[in-house]
């Protein structure tokens, strides 16, 4: 193989499979991107036997071919170059990379120990809005577990009905819901399990350029089409929670807040929390709350807000972390807390959002 590709082209591709390749895997291939040139472009690959991706770019191809070359390294390598053009040649079992007086022998693997993947449809794929999706993504993406056993909690569930498509996330002690209008007739009833990091992948691939995104789902596999790009994912089995019965229906008490002010004073007040619990107190009365924090190893903290609030008055227990979370991801000016008493379930809610529905169930923690 032997090829010319631009740097700017090749580097903006590579980095979107930094986050695919496994660094320390015991299969060593899978730490390397394949390549593949033909006519003129330049076909790229890259698998963690769990999330893959394929992308390409154009190049001047002198002699076609396949190869693999290690992931990180050649990122590094391409990143440090100037902006010129990149030339990749295979000589035996090394490929030479090089550009302008720079030149370096990379090792290669062999091209057959490299996974078989499976192939999208073409012509079957449901059509999605980029930006809701993207929005969608970051407003459930950290309710997500990462170290649950229950492995069907390591994704978040997208379910996707004719007129609207859904995204819900939760570790058992929060979730993160999100449903969203969506055009087009004749869109099939489709529940599936998206994993955590095929979601952060995807979220990347989502930031850059415009048009709308391909979903189609397989038997075994999921793929994404994003501006010619393809991200496959596994599809994980089993079965998700009833997040419907979690979600409380009684809850009468109902605070706003300005969001920035109680960012801001969650984050002073959780200073002085306990390192472990991120406990922090809110003492509801009529026309203020009072956030509170104490911690025998650190002393203690509070600020008072004043809200829309003109109900009994009432005493619950958060993480803080978990609070602004969710008011790191809305950007509406208000949010409101719906409350039933001191040990049910919360329900955090935008005001003045347009276009879809967002809420977060929250769990009290004991006083």
């Amino acid at each position: 193989m032997e090829l010319v590709v631009r740097k700017t082209d090749l580097l903006r591709e590579l980095q979107f499979f930094q986050g695919i390749v496994e660094r320390k895997s015991t299969i060593p291939i899978l730490a390397n991107v394949l390549f593949e040139a033909s006519d003129s472009e330049v076909r790229m690959l890259a698998t963690d036997l769990e999330v893959s991706l394929r992308s390409r770019c154009e190049a001047s191809v002198a002699r076609g071919g396949a190869v693999t070359l290690p992931a990180k390294k050649l990122f590094e390598i391409v990143k440090a170059l100037p902006d010129t053009d990149v030339r990749i040649e295979q000589d035996g079992s090394s490929v030479k990379v090089a550009a302008d007086r720079f030149e370096s022998r990379m090792q290669t693997l062999p091209r057959e120990d490299f996974p078989t993947l499976p192939e999208s449809a073409p012509d079957r794929g449901i059509t999605l809005p980029r930006k809701a999706l993207r929005e969608m993504i970051a407003k459930t993406q950290f309710a997500i577990t990462g170290e649950d056993t229950r492995y069907y909690l390591n994704g978040a569930q997208f379910v996707l009905k004719d007129g609207s498509m859904t995204l819900v996330a939760t570790d058992g002690h929060r979730l993160a819901l999100v449903t969203t209008p969506l055009e087009g007739n004749g869109i099939p009833e489709l529940k599936t399990i998206i994993p955590k990091k095929t979601l952060s992948e995807l979220s990347r691939l989502l930031a850059e350029g415009d048009g709308d995104v391909v979903f189609q789902p397989g038997e075994n596999h999921q793929f994404f089409d994003v501006g010619g790009r393809l991200l496959i994912s596994r599809i994980t089995e089993g079965q998700f929670p009833a997040y419907e019965r979690v979600i409380p229906k009684g809850n009468d008490k109902r605070i706003e807040f300005e969001r920035d002010r109680l960012t801001s004073a969650l984050r002073r007040v959780a200073i002085l929390s306990n390192e472990r619990s991120r406990a922090v107190k809110l003492d509801v009365q009529p026309g203020r709350v009072e956030i509170s924090s104490n911690s025998p190893d650190f002393g203690e903290a509070r600020e008072q807000l004043a809200v829309d609030y003109d109900g009994a008055p009432l005493q619950i227990c958060f993480n803080a972390q978990y609070l602004t979370d969710f008011l790191g991801v809305v950007d509406t000016d208000s949010v409101r807390l719906d409350l039933k008493d001191e040990v049910s379930q919360a329900v955090m809610r935008p005001i003045g959002t347009d276009g879809g529905e967002y809420l977060y169930v929250i769990m009290p923690m004991r006083l």
